[in-house]
């Protein structure tokens, strides 16, 4: 069919919703690639429902994954959406107020019925006229019956049919935005053609039905082209944070030599870092799915002891757990990467919700003077380069490390420029070698203050670990009050010093101003379009974000001086702004705080740092 109404848009933000057994996120991930595949720049945003197995058709159940997709490199997933694909009523509800004004709306028909409607919340059986729909482009085609049409010879029962709805409703996104559908195929048949070819080939079939649907409809006047981002070149995958996350422990391991070994309890959001690794067998990775936390953490300790690169992965509560644990790690300097992927509220709080809400339990929730190297990755992609940056400081410097990953960036997916590892630096590791004078002293120590890394069954090596607390060079246990003293300034020094191996902070724009903008971890994407957005205004706003928060960066202190007023910006209730207080107390710093179990909008930013230019 010939598209004669083709417009050219800069980008695009569509949201996929649904029940939570819907598929949203497979529909939603399977166009985010073709997007990627087209050169277009890419950022997503699964919403799960934190009531995994709320009723079916209720607000509580619904599951969105939304995706901003454009001719540039997208850094953030967008704030409101220009198509909203509602596969029942509850997910037109839970999502009316994120629709930019008039928004194209495609609810399946089938879905608006009495039971549907009553079991959403709606009062009435009018739900346009009721969420006052009337400016906006609504579509109600009859998804799953045009499904079961499309699919009536295939001999499926009507779970599998409707099962394939989500494909229709891909279908006609592909046709509204010019997006191939073979990458969606090669995937199906990859996914499903070996045990169930019937499957298959149904959902591909579905695919093709919503494409010639909206193809022959006279409801969409316009179709829309993206033109791909000037993205630097090289071979390019969609990733996600998890993903990624993995795959830099992975390199970490082959740049010093050493096997990979993660200890890991599965634990939402963090689970697909263990099982990513579980799959990496070809490169030397060993896992152990551990029947709890604790277990977790301590098998990654022993495998640390006896010469393996340790990683243990986890969440907030888990955290909790691990904390005397890590503390042992930090006793006897043992190299350790702990991957906190970071989720809503206290206990088991908002497991599939994002929030900024360990940073201080980072920083501090371990007993004693407990110092370990705090970091945290900003963006899907990035998690490669912090992971990896992460097992060098602790192979190198013989400290834990804590890597802070949050719900919205793990699961979140980007393009990502497939590095080279011939860019990646070596990782030496102060291995400690067998000598003739057979008098190894565990606890001296270089002029990083690190320890050798003695690996047992060296003759010659022979020592002592464990968590009471160590002569400050033979190992042996100590009580002595100097001694004791003397090790606990050294441990805090030895993490100190890390700062002389990380970058000096940078800032985003200009080195002076009226406004610094200051961030850490994930919120980086929408904290930089938000500054961006004033920059281009006039306003004189510029970012400084956070990678490395133990030991700061050096340089921190000469940026915060440049700026009339400092506004520090976290998902939780102000940890970060706090620890910036006791390190540099010089400064004033305004806050911008939310838990809401989502990320940032930029709207509600801009609104903020304009009213502090006031």
């Amino acid at each position: 069919m010939n598209k004669t109404n083709v417009q050219e848009l800069h980008d695009v933000v569509i949201r996929f919703s649904g029940d939570s057994g819907d598929g949203m996120q497979l529909t939603g991930t399977l166009f985010s690639d073709t997007s990627a595949l087209l050169g277009n720049g890419i950022s997503t945003f699964p919403d799960y429902p934190a009531e995994i197995r709320a009723p079916q058709g209720t607000v509580a159940g619904v599951s969105g994954f939304q995706v901003h997709f454009g001719s540039h490199r997208e850094i953030n997933p967008g704030d409101f959406c220009d198509v909203l694909i509602a596969m029942n009523p509850a997910a037109l509800k839970a999502n009316r107020k994120w629709l930019k004004p008039g928004a194209t709306v495609i609810i399946d028909g089938d879905s608006v019925t009495e039971e549907h409607l009553k079991r959403a919340g709606f009062a009435t059986l009018d739900p346009i006229a009721e969420l006052n729909l009337k400016d906006y482009n609504v579509v109600v085609p009859d998804i799953t019956s045009m499904t079961r049409e499309a699919l009536a010879d295939m001999g499926l029962d009507n779970k599998s049919v409707v099962k394939c709805k989500n494909m229709f409703a891909l279908g006609i996104c592909f046709y509204l935005y010019n997006r191939p559908e073979d990458h969606a195929k090669r995937y199906l048949d990859s996914k499903f053609a070996k045990k169930n070819p019937v499957v298959a080939e149904a959902n591909k079939r579905a695919i093709d039905a919503g494409y010639n649907y909206a193809a022959n409809t006279h409801q969409f006047a316009n179709t829309y082209t993206i033109a791909p981002a000037p993205l630097e070149k090289g071979t390019y995958r969609s990733i996600s944070g998890n993903v990624a996350t993995a795959w830099g422990l992975c390199a970490a391991s082959e740049k010093s030599g050493l096997p990979l070994f993660c200890g890991s309890y599965p634990i939402t959001p963090a689970t697909v870092i263990l099982e990513e690794l579980a799959k990496r067998k070809d490169l030397g990775v060993k896992t152990v799915q551990a029947e709890d936390e604790i277990a977790g953490i301590c098998t990654a300790i022993g495998a640390a002891y006896a010469g393996n690169f340790a990683v243990t992965t986890t969440s907030g509560p888990g955290l909790s757990l691990k904390s005397e644990a890590l503390g042992l790690a930090v006793m006897t300097e043992l190299p350790l990467v702990v991957v906190d992927v970071q989720r809503g509220g206290p206990s088991t709080g908002l497991p599939t919700k994002t929030e900024q809400s360990d940073l201080a339990q980072a920083l501090y929730g371990r007993n004693g003077e407990c110092p370990v190297v705090v970091m945290a990755a900003s963006s899907p992609s990035d998690c490669f380069h912090y992971a990896f940056e992460a097992g060098r400081i602790a192979m190198e410097h013989m400290t834990p490390v804590l890597l802070l990953t949050d719900g919205f960036i793990a699961n979140g997916s980007e393009p990502w420029r497939i590095p080279s590892m011939k860019d990646y630096p070596a990782i030496n590791p102060p291995i400690a070698q067998p000598s003739e004078e057979m008098n190894f002293m565990p606890y001296a120590r270089n002029e990083k203050l690190v320890r050798s890394w003695a690996f047992p069954g060296r003759q010659g090596l022979e020592h002592r670990v464990g968590g009471l607390e160590k002569d400050c060079l033979k190992g042996c246990i100590s009580h002595d009050p100097k001694n004791h003293q003397l090790m606990v300034d050294t441990r805090a020094a030895k993490v100190a010093k890390v700062a002389e191996d990380i970058p000096v902070q940078e800032v985003w724009g200009d080195r002076e101003g009226d406004l610094l903008v200051v961030g850490w971890g994930g919120t980086r994407g929408h904290l930089q379009t938000a500054v961006e957005q004033m920059r281009e205004a006039g306003d004189r706003v510029s970012l400084c974000h956070f990678n490395y928060i133990n030991p700061l960066p050096r340089g921190v202190r000469e940026i915060f001086k440049g700026f009339r007023r400092i506004v520090v910006c976290e998902l939780n209730e102000g940890q970060f702004a706090n620890y910036l207080r006791q390190n540099f107390q010089e400064f004033t710093y305004e806050q911008y705080n939310k838990c809401e179990g989502l990320p940032f909008t930029v709207a509600e930013l801009v609104a903020k740092f304009q009213t502090l230019l006031k």
